[in-house]
């Protein structure tokens, strides 16, 4: 059958299942947009911005595991993108991008709105092409979609010249087998690397394992739960890592590195055999790599060969999928007591919970680490939460406990500012039966604030919670402790984000005391449509504890402890 390029785009992305396009019409993309006026499967989301378009695809891969999609025009609307590709392929999100093109006859001669958006992006993509003849673009969208979410998933972008999505062909979905040279993503481990892992993790007496995002994009959690279970071996998380293993269960110590549970870096310091299970070592978690963990050794299980060895030397490296590794190496463990090294961390862990801000008297202060507890307490801990970066994005994972999979989303690789309200609403768009809230900073939501018009445009159940301290906080808290209190630049003059919000026709609440938090999140969840509130906070909190950079990590800057014993509040 005859189909122009636009239409090959739309009965490509049928057949790969798509529901959901996030995107942004331009004169280079819009025969595609016409085309798509034919076809009733998708439902196209209008985003206010191309880095909205692209962090709401971002997020709906993350809460469903399929590929997000972003549609974009040529030039500024492909750059606008780039904050999103970026972020998905730090985080290894699958999405797949498409980008209008000048045409084929106008390449390379700086023609309005020409950018070389494969060359902008070939550092921050898994892969992309520029699609330059009719024939070869169903192809190419069939292989964009399956290196995206195959192996370790990424982000891959198409750009395609405007006359290739006008031209004409015999249109045939290729439905053969794919046959990549030099692409094979690994599965088990040999036999000889279960022995030796085998060995190591029976011998060990003080053993720690360090579970990343591979496990949630594997589909590991019950392979995880059943690893610690059968050998009594506790588990830290990353962040990108939280809800992999439910945060009740008593081998989850919680979250590692700058920012994680002191007795959870106190523990990977002690360990006699440190198990990292899809993660990669990221600086935030290794603090100074000269001092990390001396007593250990390392079994780094990863399914991308390249993060092997790249920042931490291993005794054993073993590159394949996690899930099937596990399924491997359990019948093997052995249940070993290692009650001794469970109880010195829980030694460790009153120690911290006798500092916890949560526990003391809050003085009438509202604080964002109260917020964020309130939240978890009132959602009965259910709720998908999507945060930003910075002070917030870290309370978050100290204070809301996530007993599921995929219920924490956020920028960990990029750290990018602005992520997460528009993930929020592509999160919805991925799970509309799910409660959704957006934890934003006030520095953060106003990259992004214009996607408000989509989501009342949308209708979209999402609920936003401001951490407002009117500064952008953790760049402040570092300026006091290593810049001398010199506050450059991080003081913020904000909007009154109430009468903005109703500005965009969202109702609103500004909540300054705690005692009144709780009603807010009432109105907030029994509210259809989107809703804001401005938490107004304390604003010179201090996210503790804190590993300055490049310090050892047990070398923390800790709250102190309270001359008097914890005030009984919430816990």
């Amino acid at each position: 059958m005859r189909r122009s390029g636009a239409q090959i785009i739309w009965e490509c992305l049928e057949r790969e299942g798509v529901e959901v396009v996030f995107g942004y019409p331009g004169g280079a993309i819009l025969p595609t947009y016409d085309a798509m006026t034919q076809y009733d499967f998708v439902h196209h989301v209008l985003a206010r911005h191309e880095q909205g378009a692209a962090h709401m695809a971002d997020g709906y891969a993350r809460t469903t595991g399929k590929v997000g999609v972003a549609m974009a025009t040529s030039g500024p609307g492909a750059t606008n993108l780039v904050t999103g590709i970026a972020t998905a392929m730090m985080d290894s999100s699958p999405m797949v991008c498409f980008t209008g093109q000048v045409p084929t006859t106008a390449l390379g001669g700086d023609a309005f709105q020409e950018t070389d958006v494969t060359g902008v992006t070939l550092p921050i993509t898994k892969h992309n092409y520029l699609v330059t003849d009719v024939d070869d673009l169903a192809y190419i969208i069939r292989e964009a979609f399956h290196v995206a979410r195959t192996g370790r998933p990424g982000p891959v972008l198409i750009d395609i010249c405007k006359d290739v999505q006008v031209a004409e062909t015999d249109f045939v979905y290729p439905e053969e087998d794919l046959e990549l040279p030099g692409y094979a993503p690994p599965s088990e481990a040999s036999p000889e690397e279960v022995q030796r892992a085998t060995e190591m993790i029976n011998a060990s007496e003080r053993p720690l394992v360090l579970a990343g995002h591979g496990v949630l994009m594997s589909g590991a959690m019950q392979e995880l739960r059943e690893f610690a279970e059968r050998g009594n071996v506790p588990v830290s998380q990353t962040l990108l890592g939280i809800g992999n293993m439910p945060a009740s269960h008593r081998m989850n110590l919680g979250m590692m590195g700058m920012h994680g549970e002191a007795y959870v870096n106190q523990a990977i310091q002690s360990a006699d055999l440190l198990l990292a299970f899809g993660m990669r070592f990221d600086d935030r978690v290794t603090g100074n790599l000269q001092t990390y963990a001396p007593d250990s050794k390392k079994i780094h299980i990863e399914i991308d060969a390249s993060e092997i060895n790249k920042n931490v030397p291993v005794d054993l490296g073993i590159v394949g999928d996690l899930k099937a590794v596990l399924q491997q190496l359990n019948p093997l463990v052995e249940s070993c007591d290692r009650s001794t090294w469970l109880t010195q961390i829980d030694e460790w862990q009153a120690d911290t919970r006798s500092r916890d801000i949560i526990y003391q008297e809050a003085n009438g202060e509202l604080l964002g680490a109260h917020v964020i507890r309130d939240i978890w307490e009132y959602t009965n801990g259910d709720a998908i939460t999507v945060s930003d970066v910075g002070q917030h994005q870290m309370w978050e994972a100290q204070y809301y406990h996530h007993e599921r999979p995929f219920t924490l989303l956020t920028s960990g690789g990029l750290g990018t500012m602005g992520f997460g309200f528009p993930a929020a609403v592509g999160a919805k768009f991925g799970q509309p039966d799910e409660e959704v809230w957006a934890i934003v900073g006030d520095g953060g939501f106003q990259m992004t604030n214009q996607e408000l018009a989509t989501a009342v445009q949308e209708n979209v159940d999402v609920n936003i919670a401001i951490i407002n301290n009117a500064y952008l906080g953790m760049v402040r808290q570092w300026q006091e402790f290593f810049y001398e209190e010199r506050y450059a630049e991080t003081p913020l003059v904000n909007p009154d984000f109430v009468k903005l919000a109703e500005a965009y026709g969202v109702p609103a609440l500004r909540v300054d005391r705690r005692e009144d938090v709780e009603a807010a999140v009432r109105q907030a969840r029994e509210t259809a449509g989107p809703f804001l509130i401005d938490f107004v906070v304390e604003k010179a909190d201090i996210v503790y504890p804190m590993v300055p950079s490049g310090a050892d990590l047990d070398k923390m800057i800790r709250r102190p402890t309270p001359s008097t014993s914890p005030a009984s509040v919430r816990s």
